[in-house]
């Protein structure tokens, strides 16, 4: 059948307030961004008119400011879920205007399909190629995209965006597990392997129209890496490399999996430029421009990712270059790709970054000082509970060292110390595993702790109640109250609490 063309404007009309919209896409990459934008224009003039107008938002992970940014704005957000990386978003988070609900990535398709979360009103998926009968090809990202065009009461609203290439038909694994009970296997046992279809089959009469658009994704580009990150992607390396030696690590290496940002950037780079490293794979959530170097230098062998969050630079080279990555890229929905079970089948090396951990492994990836929100927990939980191997990284200071990462009680706890066994700061790197709490207290103080920061850390230990875990509980967050109060951590006092 012949879909109906629509405008943006047109499209965003059907969506009314109190409804919830699903969308495409996983970080700002494969994200639809006509409509929304439109969106925000019916919201502002709702607002102007004294007419409320907010509605719900379910995606796979953050979107960019056409998005999240521009509806934050117009404060037209009531509900929204799963992660964020928006400033505008986050600002009215932390100002209490909107409902934000942090879920681990791996189980926002499946907490909707379960009816967790309330109902999916609209659909509006990115998409780079439509056939007649529904079949329908995704752009930059898996994310939910087959969960919200099912559950879709009201419709699908299409975007063919021009910016992306048709050229990369054939990189998509579309696939939905079945719900409980008659979920079966996830069958993926190497990172290449595909289960699903390269094209999302769509009910062709929810379409209520297409609208045909040409705007690029909104990539972050991250900051260069500096001598501190640099110092934690050697750290990395340098002990992946010692595990390897001792035969912890099979000889032809396991999969990897990193964070986003310049620390992931860093650390993937040390990892491809050492000599004795052989060449890897890659099973994780987001691709970033640092692998895609990798692959073309053929120290990545393959990939298998929920998103390419890579700069349109990249973007527009990969899909010129789809001959070279056709055999060797997967693109899954964010189920798939975070899904426990095969990140423990494949051994995945985990490796994500914490704003900062405690003494005895506890690591907080989200929240500063305990309230105000940063990000989200994203994939991290999905992949370091479930690896080989789980890494957590971050500089040892903040500010100019006026906050340190390790700190005697995290202000904040995503990750317990249950599901961490690495630590890695520029200072050096702890070892966890096997440990008892106050044997890790010992490591990460006398490996990972700034200068600055050791004895406070020491003192806090002697001041302790001690038990398996030594504590002071009217102490544990003084360091955090020093920095709002004072401005620095390293005027916390300890002695009122001796």
């Amino acid at each position: 059948m012949a879909f109906t063309r629509i405008t943006a404007a047109e499209a965003a009309a059907l969506i009314k307030n109190g409804d919830n919209i699903g969308l495409s896409g996983f970080t700002p990459a494969g994200t639809p961004k006509a409509t929304t934008a439109e969106i925000a224009k019916i919201a502002h003039a709702e607002h102007e008119a004294g007419r409320p107008y907010q509605i719900g938002i379910f995606t796979g992970a953050s979107t960019g400011m056409s998005c999240d940014g521009v509806l934050a704005e117009e404060k037209a957000i009531r509900y929204r879920a799963p992660y964020t990386t928006n400033a505008v978003f986050r600002g009215k988070v932390n100002a209490g205007e909107i409902a934000y609900n942090d879920i681990h990535l791996s189980q926002m398709a499946q907490e909707l399909r379960y009816g967790f979360l309330g109902e999916v009103d609209w659909a509006i998926l990115e998409v780079c190629a439509i056939e007649d009968d529904g079949k329908v090809y995704l752009t930059a990202a898996g994310g939910i995209a087959p969960t919200v065009a099912r559950l879709a009461k009201k419709g699908i609203i299409l975007e063919l965006n021009s910016f992306h290439s048709p050229k990369s038909i054939g990189i998509h694994d579309v696939y939905e597990p079945k719900d409980p009970p008659m979920r079966e296997p996830i069958l993926i046992s190497k990172v290449t392997d595909r289960i699903g279809t390269p094209y999302l089959q769509i009910d062709p009469n929810k379409v209520v129209g297409v609208v045909e658009c040409n705007i690029p994704d909104e990539a972050r580009a991250f900051k260069d890496a500096d001598p501190v990150t640099d110092k934690i992607g050697e750290n990395v390396a340098n002990f992946l490399m010692g595990e390897h030696k001792k035969g912890i690590i099979p000889p032809g290496f396991l999969p990897f999996q990193s964070g986003v940002g310049t620390t992931a950037n860093a650390i993937l780079g040390a990892l491809g430029s050492n000599p004795d490293m052989p060449a890897f794979e890659v099973y994780t959530e987001v691709l970033q421009n640092a692998i895609v170097d990798l692959m073309y230098k053929e120290r990545v062998k393959c990939a298998s990712t929920c998103s390419l969050t890579v700069t349109n630079d990249v973007l527009t080279d990969m899909y010129n270059n789809m001959d070279f990555f056709r055999d060797k890229l997967v693109l899954r929905q964010s189920e798939i790709s975070n899904s426990p079970e095969v990140i423990r089948r494949l051994g995945v090396i985990a490796i994500n970054t914490a704003i900062e951990c405690d003494l005895y492994g506890h690591a907080n990836s989200t929240q500063i000082c305990g309230t105000k929100m940063m990000n989200g927990i994203g994939g991290s939980g999905d992949f370091e509970r479930n690896a080989f191997l789980s890494i957590f990284t971050c500089s040892s200071v903040a500010k100019g060292g006026c906050i340190s990462s390790i700190v005697p009680f995290c202000s904040h706890i995503d990750h317990t110390e249950h599901d961490v066994n690495i630590i890695v700061t520029e200072q050096g790197v702890a070892d966890l595993r096997g440990k008892s709490p106050i044997q890790r207290a010992h490591a990460i103080i006398e490996n990972c702790a700034h200068p600055d920061y050791k004895q406070l850390l020491w003192d806090y230990l002697k001041i302790s109640q001690k038990g398996q875990s030594w504590h002071n509980l009217g102490a544990a967050l003084s360091l955090h109250e020093a920095f709002i109060k004072e401005g620095d951590m390293r005027k916390v006092d300890f002695s009122k609490f001796a």
